[in-house]
C-alpha cells in the first residue's frame, strides 16, 4: 500500500527511549523561544543531548536574540527530526544560561569542551578554550521536562 492523504497508517507515538534516541543521534535541531510580543523565535541549532541529566546543551555566544529571550522567559522547546521528516522529537523544558567564558579552561570553557569533544593534543584544546573566550560563549542548557514525538511507518 502506498501512503497518501487518507491511506496507510497515521502516526504512533514514540517511546521515551525511542525519543531519547533521535535527540542523541540528531545533532541538529530548532530551538523555539517566544519573543516579548508573544510569537514564536526559531533558531537551528547543534545540540548535545544528555539523556542521563534530560538536559540539551546548546552553545551560543552572548549577543544572540536567543540568550536574551531565555534570559526574559526561560521557557523554551527543540525539535529534531529524521532526515525524511517521518519521525520527529520535541523536548520542552526550562532555558538556563551558563556564565560567559571569560578566561579559557574555566567552567563555562570547559562545558563548551565537552560538546565539542577531546582533542587528542593539548594545544588544540588550548586554542578552543581561547576561541571560546574571544567568541564570548555560553551554553543555554534546556532541562527537559517534557518529550514527545511521532514516527509514520511508510512502506
Amino acid at each position: 500500500m502506498s501512503y497518501g492523504p487518507g491511506r496507510g497508517p497515521g502516526p504512533s507515538p514514540l517511546a521515551d527511549a525511542a525519543l531519547s534516541d533521535l535527540l542523541a543521534v540528531h545533532r541538529m535541531g530548532v530551538l523555539a523561544l517566544t519573543t516579548a510580543a508573544g510569537t514564536p523565535h526559531l533558531s537551528t541549532v547543534a545540540q548535545h543531548w544528555d539523556p542521563a541529566e534530560r538536559v540539551v546543551r546548546i552553545s551560543t555566544t552572548a549577543d544572540r536574540l536567543k540568550v536574551r529571550l531565555a534570559r526574559r522567559r526561560p521557557i523554551g522547546a527543540l525539535h529534531v527530526s529524521t532526515p525524511d521528516f517521518l519521525a520527529f522529537a520535541v523536548a520542552e523544558g526550562t532555558a538556563e544560561l551558563s556564565p560567559v567564558s571569560e578566561v579559557p579552561g574555566d567552567a563555562a570553557g570547559r562545558e563548551l569542551l565537552s560538546l565539542d569533544g577531546p582533542y587528542e593534543r593539548a594545544e588544540d584544546e588550548e586554542a578552543f578554550l581561547k576561541q571560546m573566550v574571544a567568541d564570548r560563549r555560553l551554553v543555554l542548557r534546556l532541562r527537559v521536562t517534557r518529550l514527545y514525538g511521532t514516527a509514520l511507518a511508510v512502506s
